[in-house]
């Protein structure tokens, strides 16, 4: 399905910021770490500050990579569906919504937000992406939308 069939755009929602600054904060100490390690190995000599520097090298590597990864991940909305993840939607293919929360040890609990099409297939949000309330409330109100259609 084309974007020219959905419409025309009406929001873009990225990464939220919290967690472009979580992994920015991650792979600066992981570099520092490593640049420190590598130091005390010229330094010192000793193959255990060399192992150390290649695990915050390691570190810093993933670290991005899924940065980028995750930057590449936008939801789009249109007048007529979405699109997220190389995967498009039509409002009136959306069977249902469902949101989970999974209780965490540290910080609260994190909550998904799936979404079911008409053949099955599932489209799973998480708080990853900046502004879920309100794609959550927009597809909400579709799906109403999209009820009061079939009753009528």
């Amino acid at each position: 399905m084309s974007e020219l069939q959905l419409g025309k755009l009406e929001s873009v929602h990225g990464i939220s910021p919290v967690f472009m600054q979580r992994a920015a904060v991650i792979a600066v100490l992981s570099f520092i770490f490593f640049v420190a390690m590598m130091v005390a190995f010229s330094i010192r000599q000793n193959l255990g500050y060399f192992l150390l520097a290649t695990a915050f090298l390691l570190v810093q590597l993933l670290t991005l990579f899924g940065w980028l990864m995750q930057r590449r991940a936008e939801f789009r909305i249109y007048e007529n569906g979405f699109t997220y993840q190389k995967q498009s939607c039509r409002w009136d293919e959306i069977e249902s919504l469902d949101i989970k929360t999974e209780n965490g040890l540290v910080g609260g609990g994190k909550t998904n937000c799936e979404i079911r099409k008409t053949g099955g297939k599932k489209i799973v949000l998480n708080e990853s992406l900046h502004g879920v309330d309100k794609i959550r409330q927009r597809i909400r109100a579709e799906i109403e939308k999209q009820g009061m259609r079939d009753e009528g």
